[in-house]
């Protein structure tokens, strides 16, 4: 009786480890842990680590520019010859340093903000100065002095799983530009996306240079200033014709350059820019059907250097490294009133340049994302894990305790 006495005593103190590794209750609370840690400071509330980083850039983003150079501008507009580029470039700007504009905290746990466009020309990153000449289709940009927005987006107080996800955008949840599901404002602005990213997730992100909304797919691991984060790209399915994409239908609007939406690579976005005729692709038309390509020369399409990608820290969300590459193209058609078009001998998309904004987390962020985050996570996980052994070596006692009362209560 004395031992089963002991028995019921082992039983009744290890029985939480016992609920705790079979039960689902250990692992949750590990879990519970580093949630409680993430939202802390992932969400965006004055005081945390993610606004301080959502409210100003916490490193330099630069846009570089590469300009198509036309060798042959005589033969194009006397005799409508095949335009032959040369990309020179790049011409580097610093920008998107500016503090977000106008930030004013809304209901349901929005946060309201207009995003400034300035740009300082960076001459020592830069093939040349500012007033370089080269030969070009003109096309009037107005950049500097600008802003986007507003913007509302969600800071994840009430639903991490919502942090930075874009609740409107010009006080709408779509564009007007498109037709169905391709019109919506989908995700977050790219900066950062909620926390606990995982590598079979579709990340989706909104970008107002392209009028649309995008997403990026796992690609593989990185590890940038000893930080592993997760790299999501866009990959050549966004860009598909809706022969190859279905879902892709109705981001085709011309007929005559898609060939009856059968031609990828290309979007028209001139609903968005004043009606001019301007085309979206990828870096030298990059997943682009070979007919596009044919239409020009000394394009080289690479998917190293011309696709987009985004290095998230998946825990947090937060995007540590990027690069945005896109390509702004022109389209180009006969014309009876415009003299260098009289010779064009059929529609066609004319490449004017190509860019790269990009950034990456600086030292002094990373060794303060390292300690101040990354330590603290660690921390957590191990905790975890301590208590996981811990439990199983509890148990383990508990099963032997159980079985020699049970192999002496038999004697």
């Amino acid at each position: 009786m004395g031992c089963n006495r002991n028995c019921g005593l082992i039983t009744g103190a290890i029985i939480g480890a016992v609920l705790a590794i079979f039960g689902g209750v250990l692992i949750p609370v590990g879990d519970n842990l580093i949630g409680k840690a993430v939202k802390k400071e992932a969400v965006i509330v004055n005081g945390t680590a993610a606004f301080q980083n959502w409210l100003v850039p916490g490193s330099s983003v630069f846009r570089e520019f590469w300009i198509f150079h036309v060798l042959n501008p005589s033969e194009v507009m006397d005799e409508g010859a095949q335009p032959k580029f040369e990309q020179r470039g790049p011409y580097t700007y610093r920008v998107r340093y500016l503090p977000k504009e106008n930030v004013t905290e809304g209901e349901n746990g929005t946060i309201s903000y207009m995003l400034p466009n300035a740009a300082d020309f960076e001459r020592g990153m830069s093939v040349g100065p500012e007033n370089d000449t080269v030969t070009v289709l003109n096309l009037a940009v107005v950049y500097n002095g600008t802003s986007d927005g507003p913007y509302t987006v969600y800071t994840g107080t009430e639903d991490i799983a919502q942090t930075a996800v874009i609740e409107s955008y010009k006080n709408k949840r779509t564009l007007s530009y498109w037709e169905g599901h391709c019109d919506m404002v989908n995700g977050t602005d790219g900066a950062s996306f909620p926390p606990f990213v995982k590598k079979d997730q579709v990340l989706r992100f909104f970008s107002s240079d392209i009028c649309r909304s995008i997403y990026g797919v796992f690609y593989g691991k990185q590890v940038v200033k000893g930080i592993t984060l997760y790299r999501f790209v866009v990959p050549r399915e966004a860009f598909a014709s809706p022969a190859e994409v279905g879902d892709n239908y109705c981001f085709c609007t011309d007929t005559e350059i898609s060939k009856n939406c059968t031609v990828a690579g290309v979007l028209d976005i001139s609903a968005c820019k004043a009606k001019r005729p301007v085309y979206i692709s990828l870096p030298h038309f990059l997943h682009a059907s070979e007919s596009v390509l044919q239409d020009v020369e000394g394009l080289s399409p690479n998917e190293k250097e011309h696709e987009t990608y985004l290095d998230i820290e998946p825990v947090t969300g937060l995007t540590l490294r990027f690069a945005k590459r896109l390509q702004v193209n022109l389209l180009v058609k006969p014309s009876k009133y415009i003299e260098p078009l009289k010779k064009v001998k059929k529609p066609y998309v004319f490449p004017l340049l190509w860019l790269n904004e990009s950034a990456v987390i600086g030292d002094e962020k990373a060794e303060m994302f390292r300690s101040k985050i990354s330590a603290r996570l660690e921390l957590l996980s191990m905790l975890q894990m301590a208590l996981m052994i811990g439990g199983s070596v509890l148990f383990l006692a508990f099963m032997g305790s159980y079985f020699i009362c049970r192999s002496t209560n038999t004697k």
